[in-house]
Formats: structure tokens, C-alpha cells, sequence
């Protein structure tokens, strides 16, 4: 799927890497890349051919995280300012 994103939307490594949910729009076929190659961001689009899989596959991830939130795990680490600000971020599936 990696290899599909990145020949499908002109994405670098990295950015592909550091993609999150919050950076897809599957409403209008893009992905938002933060910081990409000298700090910018950009956009470009989400490949038809990923879109399906895309969304299984984050269905399927989901529900890992639902498990390992009810098993008391699947936080993760954040700056106390944050933690403060935002208490269940650690918690949330984006």
C-alpha cells in the first residue's frame, strides 16, 4: 500500500512515513503533507487505486486501538502542556 502512495500521489519516503489519518481528505482525494522537503506543506492527491484499501485498513487499525484502549494501553506520550490543553489526546485515534 506504501508503494502504491507513493508511485499514486508524488509523495517522498518520509512523508509517506509520517503520514496520519488527519492528513487524508477522502472526500476530495487528497492528503495534506506537513513539513514536507524544506518545512513546507503541500497537497496532493490520494490515488483511487489506495482509496478502498486505504479504508479497510484503517478500519482494521481501529479496531486494534478500541482493543488496546480497553485493555489499558494504545496511549501515547505527550508534552504536559498538551496533556494539560487536551487531556484525552493521548487516547485519540487520529
Amino acid at each position: 500500500m506504501m508503494a502504491k502512495l507513493l508511485y499514486g500521489s508524488g509523495l517522498r519516503l518520509m512523508e509517506c512515513v509520517r503520514l496520519r489519518i488527519q492528513d487524508l481528505d477522502f472526500e476530495q482525494n487528497l492528503i495534506y503533507v506537513r513539513a514536507a522537503k524544506g518545512g513546507k506543506d503541500r497537497t496532493t492527491v490520494l490515488p483511487a487505486t489506495v482509496k478502498e484499501d486505504l479504508k479497510q485498513h484503517l478500519i482494521w487499525v481501529k479496531q486494534i486501538h478500541d482493543k488496546d484502549l480497553k485493555d489499558g494501553y494504545g496511549e501515547t506520550l505527550l508534552p504536559i502542556a498538551l496533556i494539560k490543553k487536551y487531556p484525552n489526546a493521548g487516547k485519540e485515534f487520529r
